[in-house]
């Protein structure tokens, strides 16, 4: 069996044609399997959803009861056959319920990875390494200069400044989905007790955190009591990065604007968004990851992409690796804010 016959990229995304399904279509298909809950991976209006429980809980809260006509929750490492194609699904490391979707077939087995990172994170299993013949990866931070540093001691400047400026408020810029839930329980494991405050579109998804055994402390809603007048000086709020940039964010004393992103690397991005702290924090796997993962897999060929595909197609052909571009379309680099 050739890899194309097992996975090939389509119009909609990754397809299977012996299992008759694809892995995470960007517009609606029969039958899809999707590796994790952001909205560039998971979409309403497939006829049938096979994902982990989690992700399926995240997809219903944000697209609603109607989203796929049927579901199917797998366990990480349970297997399902789809018409000879052995399907499991396994830790991609990235947020609550994120997968790596593995496909075994006549002796060809292809991993795809969707979003990953290999770090530790305390809201979601860690990435298992998986040896096969094929692996799909990202390269969202695909370049050499994306080299993270660790994530605690990002957390620590961030309790350092609070520390600092106990007259501001640290209005924290972070994903709704993911990385608000990790910044949260990075920052109750650098010894941070006091509530934290977070933005209306973060609480439905800290709810559904609590009900997977996630644990995020003393949390409450950054809304201001007109009988109290609380300016919210020396908390730290989180909120989406858009919200940092609108009237929302006027409401707090002397607001210190701070953004937990892996792009936060590249300080002209900082300063662009007009950040006052960067906190390089990434949900994604970086270029030593990138690279140490496909050394990991021990795969024959290597497919990549939504990311910077050229600068790792390069490393791969430079250390005789064979590797190919997918350049599929429809999938944000800013979905998840990195």
């Amino acid at each position: 069996m050739k890899p194309r016959d097992l996975l090939c990229p389509s119009s909609v995304g990754l397809y299977c044609p012996l299992g008759d399904f694809h892995v995470d279509p960007v517009r609606p298909v029969k039958r899809a399997v999707i590796t994790h809950g952001h909205s560039d991976h998971a979409r309403a209006g497939h006829g049938s959803v096979l994902a982990t429980a989690e992700t399926l809980a995240i997809m219903q809260a944000r697209l609603g009861d109607g989203f796929a006509a049927s579901t199917e929750a797998l366990r990480y490492g349970q297997n399902v056959n789809r018409s000879g194609v052995e399907v499991s699904l396994h830790p991609a490391g990235h947020i609550l319920g994120s997968a790596q979707v593995k496909l075994a077939a006549n002796g060809l087995t292809i991993v795809v990875s969707g979003d990953f990172k290999r770090r530790r994170d305390p809201t979601c299993p860690a990435f298992e390494p998986i040896r096969c013949e094929v692996f799909v990866t990202e390269a969202t931070f695909g370049i050499p200069v994306f080299n993270f540093p660790d994530d605690r001691e990002e957390v620590a400047h961030l309790v350092k400044s609070v520390a600092q400026f106990p007259q501001r408020t640290h209005l924290v810029g972070a994903y709704a989905l993911g990385k608000a839930q990790r910044l949260i329980r990075l920052l109750r494991e650098a010894g941070h007790d006091e509530t934290i405050y977070v933005h209306g579109a973060i609480e439905s998804m800290n709810a559904l955190y609590a009900r997977f055994s996630v644990e995020l402390g003393d949390i409450a809603p950054a809304t201001v009591d007109k009988s109290t007048r609380r300016d919210f000086a020396g908390a730290i709020v989180i909120a989406p990065p858009s919200s940092i940039d609108d009237r929302w964010s006027r409401r707090f004393a002397d607001p210190l604007p701070a953004f937990a992103s892996g792009w936060m690397r590249v300080r002209a991005r900082a300063r662009q968004r007009q950040v006052e702290l960067p906190l390089v924090i990434s949900d994604h796997a970086d270029w030593n990851e990138l690279t140490q993962t496909i050394r990991d897999v021990g795969a024959d060929e290597i497919w990549i992409t939504h990311g910077n595909e050229d600068a790792l197609l390069r490393w791969c052909e430079l250390g005789g690796q064979k590797a190919r571009e997918l350049s599929l379309v429809g999938y944000d680099e800013n979905e998840g804010e990195s």
